[in-house]
């Protein structure tokens, strides 16, 4: 049990890192045109996977 919760975590972090990684290669064009700036990127790739 207590190893199935460290392993989602890890995955959730993974995921988060991944999520904040293609986010922060878009030109700021790019994220002007999906409503997001690149201040808000860490709050968003938290925002996904935080649970």
């Amino acid at each position: 049990m207590f190893m199935n919760y460290i392993v989602s975590k890890v995955r959730a972090h993974q995921r988060y890192r991944q999520t904040a990684l293609e986010l922060s290669r878009y030109s700021d064009h790019q994220l002007e045109d999906v409503g997001i700036s690149r201040a808000e990127i860490d709050a968003i790739a938290r925002r996904q996977f935080s649970h």
